[in-house]
């Protein structure tokens, strides 16, 4: 994400900058994202852009542990990337392996 891009909506690079800081480690920086986003739209956005990350994190796990496989469209223009970032090693990966042969 490039938070200096016009997002084209209110807030929306306040909202890129706080999307940015939930997914990092540096708690300065989010508490800062939290606050800027606070002043351009309101302190209830924070709640409402939380809730939207924490949902696709929800998601995320959910489909890891019910076993739904990656969708076999998405596994070859990943594969370098998943290599690089060692997500094939992760337990859940079995789930997409044992159905696609080559992923």
């Amino acid at each position: 994400m490039r938070p200096q891009l016009d997002a084209g909506v209110p807030g929306g690079a306040q909202l890129l900058e706080f999307a940015e800081a939930v997914i990092g480690t540096d708690r300065s920086r989010l508490d800062a994202a939290r606050m800027a986003l606070a002043e351009k739209l309101t302190p209830a956005s924070v709640t409402a852009a939380s809730a939207i990350a924490g949902n696709f994190s929800k998601n995320d796990r959910i489909a890891n542990a019910i076993g739904i496989p990656v969708d076999p469209g998405d596994l070859k223009p990943t594969k370098e990337i998943r290599a690089q970032l060692g997500l094939n090693d992760y337990k859940s990966a079995i789930n997409t392996f044992r159905h696609y042969a080559d992923g």
